[in-house]
């Protein structure tokens, strides 16, 4: 009888042992798959939403009598989340501005400077020390991400060419700007802006398709 409850009390001992081993088993599981998830949206994060706030720095004169702006500007990828953009109802007038592209379907509002909402992770982003159209032979300043996410606004600028046509609405008028040049830079923390300063201008900046070392600028001068 002795020896039978000895076998029935190991019995019951392994049984937890087991129990316990298993429960340990799940819980690191649990645990390495947090860490591989924090670690994949970190560093998603870090490439989808770099920050974007840029600052003008010196003005230098080109051989063929332009000028060049430049930029300080994080480098930053393209994004691709899967989403499948639609277009919802949109109240317009809560923006400072808005652009249109009719060629690729582009319409969207702008902030000012000053609001939280002018940021790279929720919109198209006007740049800090920009000018806006009412400004004769100012230059305003646009950036958004490309790729196929919900916010890769710019995604389809690589389709524009010289001579293609984008309209900035401000304060009830409405202003036709054509693109005069397209040029890509390195992603190397600066954005050269080439541009005619006797042209009130309209820049744009996004990440080159097809190539993650290299921004396109597109530089649009306004004709009405």
């Amino acid at each position: 009888m002795q020896m039978q409850n000895q076998e029935n009390l190991n019995k019951k001992k392994r049984k937890v042992k087991k129990s316990h081993l298993l429960l340990i088993g799940s819980l690191l599981v649990f645990v390495g798959v947090l860490v591989l998830s924090y670690n994949h949206l970190l560093l998603l994060k870090n490439q989808v939403f770099s920050d974007m706030l840029i600052s003008m720095s010196d003005v230098d004169s080109t051989d063929d009598g332009k000028k060049t702006e430049q930029l300080e500007v994080p480098t930053v990828d393209n994004v691709s989340d899967g989403t499948v953009y639609k277009e919802e109802s949109i109240d317009y007038n809560k923006y400072l501005g808005v652009i249109e592209i009719p060629k690729i379907g582009l319409k969207r509002g702008f902030y000012n400077t000053n609001s939280r909402y002018n940021n790279i992770e929720y919109n198209v982003t006007l740049v800090k020390g920009s000018t806006m159209p009412d400004v004769a032979n100012g230059n305003l300043i646009l950036m958004a991400h490309s790729g196929d996410a919900y916010i890769s606004y710019f995604a389809y600028l690589y389709r524009l060419n010289i001579g293609d046509s984008a309209y900035i609405t401000y304060r009830g008028n409405k202003y036709k700007y054509n693109i005069v040049n397209i040029y890509n830079v390195d992603k190397n923390g600066k954005v050269s802006i080439y541009r005619n300063y006797d042209k009130t201008t309209l820049t744009l900046i996004t990440c080159t398709k097809n190539d993650d070392t290299k921004q396109t600028v597109y530089i649009l001068e306004l004709v009405s």
